[in-house]
């Protein structure tokens, strides 16, 4: 999938983070990590099926994110 990239980083960014002494930021890392899986694993890809949003996917409505 296109933006399971996106844990790579954060894996790095959390390996930074606990070899230069911020483990509480190398954890929050870890729960960002949780919520991206989970994310990126909610979506459906369009040749097998289910709920899929094109406009999200290609980030057309990031700036709506969490909006109430």
């Amino acid at each position: 999938m296109k933006s399971e990239w996106i844990l790579d980083v954060l894996t790095d960014l959390r390996a930074f983070a606990y070899e230069n002494g911020l483990p509480l930021l190398a954890e929050q890392l870890d729960d960002t990590a949780i919520v991206a899986m989970a994310e990126i694993s909610s979506r459906a890809d369009p040749k097998t099926g289910g709920a899929y949003d094109a406009e999200c996917a290609d980030g057309n409505k990031f700036g709506e994110a969490g909006a109430v």
